[in-house]
């Protein structure tokens, strides 16, 4: 219930923003090879892994901001744990106009297809096609190399008041750590003592709770993935 709590307070926030923020116009896009390579800095707090400098959504996608309105896009630690391998991941069409809370991509693994939101509103400005090409990248190192794809986006200084930062972060993964332990521990899949998921957790509990454990963190269904046409957009 605390994570539906937090999703009411969320769609409020949007709602709030949507009300009074200035009407921007849509950004032009802007060419892959203007992104600069970054190194994540990674804090310890209760026991787990914080970036710093990156923006959560409830459903566990991340935003970092890389300057001149281009925002980097991935899905964090918690859902890399969940999946321990990503084996698809199918981004919306590039240059198109994504918002915050709507679909962004589809990640497949586990047995199943899970679609992701988009932590904030824009233009999808470019994709990482080396983690298309490779998706364990995504599990491997998502705060860094396994980024998704970056949104440029005009209005981001509203958008990231929607957002999990700072301070706040750490207390809202320790939530999700906990509401994840007390879903899992009827099964005897337990998580890691404070830590990260076990690696493929959903591959470790039945059909059942695996469903529950999709709607309640990522606040969708889980569907049977079909066969990918193309890694690229």
């Amino acid at each position: 219930m605390s994570v539906l709590l937090v999703l009411a307070m969320f769609a409020l926030a949007i709602l709030w923003g949507r009300l009074f923020k200035r009407e921007v116009q849509p950004a032009v896009a802007v060419p892959e090879k203007t992104l600069r390579p970054f190194q994540p800095r990674i804090e310890s707090r209760f026991g787990m892994e914080v970036p710093r400098s990156y923006f959560f959504h409830p459903c566990h996608t991340w935003a970092r901001d890389e300057g001149l309105q281009l925002i980097r896009v991935g899905v964090d630690s918690f859902t890399a744990n969940l999946f321990g391998k990503i084996e698809h991941i199918d981004v919306a069409g590039l240059y198109g106009w994504v918002r915050q809370g709507q679909k962004l991509m589809t990640i497949t693994g586990a047995g199943i297809a899970v679609d992701l939101p988009s932590p904030i509103e824009g233009v999808l400005t470019a994709v990482n096609r080396a983690v298309l090409d490779d998706p364990a990248m995504a599990t491997a190192d998502p705060y860094g190399d396994g980024w998704v794809a970056v949104i440029r986006s005009p209005s981001f200084d509203t958008d990231r008041r929607n957002l999990m930062q700072g301070a706040m972060v750490a207390p809202w993964m320790r939530n999700s750590m906990a509401q994840l332990r007390e879903m899992c521990s009827p099964s005897g899949a337990l998580a890691q003592d404070g830590g990260l998921p076990l690696p493929g957790l959903l591959t470790r509990v039945s059909p059942e709770l695996r469903n529950r454990l999709i709607r309640e963190f990522f606040l969708t269904l889980a569907t049977v993935p079909a066969e990918p046409t193309s890694q690229h957009v």
